[in-house]
């Protein structure tokens, strides 16, 4: 054999005709046949564009895997069963962050080449992003007309519209640990977005004072706001990649394109967990 070939161990299976095989476990083939250029004729960098965002949705998929099991934790109490959870989220976007890199090498003549071809398709329809701004606290009931043409994405998104966010669950396990949580956000309606509470700023304001007798509480809270400090990254970097290769240009959505994905810089999810910085050492 020749020296810079590497011998294949007896050990190891060859023969799948009746045994799962990595690519059946993964469906490969399913899978890799998912990627359909609609440019005629095909444009090389649609492939880049589609793999981009599809990439993306198995991402978001797991965030919303993870983000359910966070939110059960939290109802049960298992706080550090929750936080590890939002660990693992916060590597996952972290990949999805670093993403954007990937499209960012897309210059704007070449997705003028394809991007007529998209029509009104655009990631403002992506229901799994969606649901996880629904989860994190950004509820907007709007939103579900926009996939009433998608029943099963629709439902799902309602479903989940109707849910506490880990937020709420969050605020839910203070109170049972003997905070003060105000009565309005215990009881309030969960399919809106959630609303800066003053009380609840002092509230966090006791367990940043006291970290060593309110550890675990403590750490949960910089958790939460690492996962904002994420999305808000991440949002960052998706402006400034559709800046890069469509400028000012209006979005294949119908959406008035950066000016639009600028205005979610401006939305929070743990609105007291920022303001409460301001209270520390006064």
């Amino acid at each position: 054999m020749p020296k810079n070939t590497r011998k294949i161990e007896s050990g190891i299976e060859t023969d799948f005709s009746d045994k799962m095989s990595y690519g059946s476990y993964l469906a490969l083939d399913t899978l890799l046949a998912s990627q359909q250029p609609v440019s005629k004729p095909e444009h090389h960098d649609e492939m880049l564009f589609i793999i981009q965002h599809q990439t993306s949705e198995l991402w978001l998929k797991l965030m919303l895997h993870e983000l359910r099991a966070v939110r059960r934790q939290l109802a049960q109490d298992n706080l550090r069963a929750a936080m590890k959870g939002v660990a693992r989220i916060k590597h996952i976007q972290r990949s999805l962050t670093e993403q954007w890199s990937v499209l960012a090498t897309l210059t704007p003549s070449e997705y003028a080449q394809f991007r007529g071809d998209l029509g009104s398709a655009s990631g403002f329809q992506s229901y799994q992003y969606r649901a996880v701004e629904f989860m994190l606290g950004n509820k907007n009931a709007g939103m579900l007309k926009v996939f009433e043409a998608n029943p099963a994405a629709q439902s799902m998104l309602a479903e989940t519209l109707a849910q506490s966010s880990i937020y709420d669950e969050f605020l839910a396990l203070l109170a049972r640990r003997g905070f003060a949580v105000p009565a309005e956000l215990l009881e309030r309606d969960v399919t809106k977005a959630h609303v800066f509470n003053a009380e609840l700023v002092q509230l966090f304001r006791v367990v940043y004072e006291a970290p060593d007798e309110h550890w675990d509480l403590y750490e949960a809270c910089e958790e939460l706001v690492d996962l904002e400090d994420n999305f808000q990254l991440w949002r960052f970097r998706h402006v400034h990649t559709v800046k890069r290769i469509i400028g000012m240009k209006t979005g294949t959505g119908g959406s008035s394109g950066v000016g639009f994905l600028q205005r979610a810089l401006e939305l929070t999810f743990f609105p007291e967990l920022f303001a409460v910085r301001t209270e520390i050492g006064q």
